[in-house]
């Protein structure tokens, strides 16, 4: 995985970090790493992100314990994009609302019958 470039240019110095459960296959939530979050990951095992917000790297479950050990990794075709599948560490509730994934609101898509969407 260090020899495959990434590239951080497109989106001014980030791309985004897909984590999926190893186990179950879930995509348990979406982050956002540069370069430095980038090697952070590979040397350590463990996902760690750039934050937008406070502008810093941060190490998700580094205060809940909820760490997402990397099993395995890949970019997508354009190497704009990573896939880290997990082992998730702690009590398993990787998103700040206390849910094992951050992907909990459904949103309608199409006409539904009878409760079923087409």
């Amino acid at each position: 995985m260090r020899d495959i470039p990434i590239d951080f240019a497109k989106m001014d110095g980030l791309v985004p970090g897909i984590v999926q459960d190893a186990r179950t296959a879930e995509v348990l939530m979406v982050g956002f790493l540069n370069d430095e979050s980038y090697r952070k990951t590979l040397e350590t095992g463990f996902v760690t992100f750039w934050s937008r917000t406070r502008q810093k790297l941060w190490m998700k479950g580094e205060t809940s314990g909820n760490r997402l050990r990397v099993i395995d990794a890949a970019t997508d075709c354009d190497q704009d994009t990573l896939l880290f599948r997990v082992q998730v560490e702690g009590d398993g509730l990787v998103c700040h609302e206390g849910t094992v994934s951050c992907f909990t609101r459904p949103i309608p898509v199409g006409a539904t019958v009878e409760g079923e969407v087409r």
